[in-house]
């Protein structure tokens, strides 16, 4: 069976059942679990279903909010290397800032069994770890429907009152030469206000964003102290920014 065929059979049974496991979906199109795996990396970067851990979930179902779960699934796999990156470095019983960002919200399912508490500003954070182990702390203040996360004055003074031994944050765009971009000023306040609590600031970025300007300009590279990427981060990139003196990983 072509691609095309085991597509049009993959988004059928992903929007009929919600939901569907690799294994399912092999046997129903009478072919590997690699090729299915294979066949869902192209799907979910296309953003036409998101990816789980073991399978896929109908892209309206993964959140409450399309847009959102389109964003997380773009990249994913980069995504999902870039969060196995930052996984290891949390131990058990530490505090942990998420926010809202697309690629920190793919960390839940490499942290879900550690007895860690985590602080975040993320609804789909919120409900992809209140049936684990983690311990959860929602940021409270107003909801951005559309983003799916938690804003503003009250949000950022909730921040205050806490203090983390690890950040895990997001951007839009980093470059050595403008520092980081963000395309909203709420998003930006949340990360600076993350950062200045914890102890450790990791960014999590994957390679499309090195070297990008966005909108909105915001904070200089010593904001954080580990920028975390993929291996597909062009090495002449990787060079300079090593040069530049900041701590970059991109190999498990």
């Amino acid at each position: 069976m072509n691609f095309q065929n085991r597509k049009r059979l993959i988004l059928q049974t992903v929007e009929e059942r919600g939901s569907a496991d690799v294994r399912e979906l092999a046997d129903l199109l009478q072919t590997s679990e690699m090729t299915v795996r294979r066949d869902l990396v192209q799907l979910s970067a296309s953003g036409l279903l998101y990816r789980t851990r073991g399978g896929a979930m109908k892209v309206s179902l993964a959140t409450d909010h399309f847009h959102f779960a389109n964003k997380s699934a773009v990249r994913s796999e980069q995504k999902d290397y870039i969060c196995q990156l930052a996984a290891r470095e949390i131990q058990e019983g530490e505090v942990v800032f998420l926010d809202c960002g697309s690629t920190v919200f793919r960390l839940c399912p490499f942290i879900r069994n550690k007895r860690i508490s985590v602080v975040t500003n993320s609804l789909p954070i919120v409900a992809e770890l209140m049936a684990s182990e983690v311990s959860v702390n929602l940021v409270g203040g107003e909801v951005d429907k559309e983003r799916q996360a938690v804003h503003g004055l009250m949000a950022e003074e909730h921040l205050v009152r806490y203090h983390a031994h690890r950040a895990f944050v997001g951007v839009d765009g980093i470059s050595l030469q403008h520092g980081l971009s963000a395309n909203s000023e709420k998003e930006a306040s949340m990360t600076i206000a993350m950062a200045r609590q914890a102890q450790k600031t990791y960014l999590l970025c994957d390679s499309s964003k090195l070297e990008t300007n966005k909108y909105l300009q915001f904070a200089p590279l010593n904001l954080f102290d580990v920028l975390m990427t993929d291996p597909d981060a062009r090495p002449e990139v990787v060079a300079a920014y090593r040069q530049a003196g900041i701590t970059l990983v991109n190999e498990l």
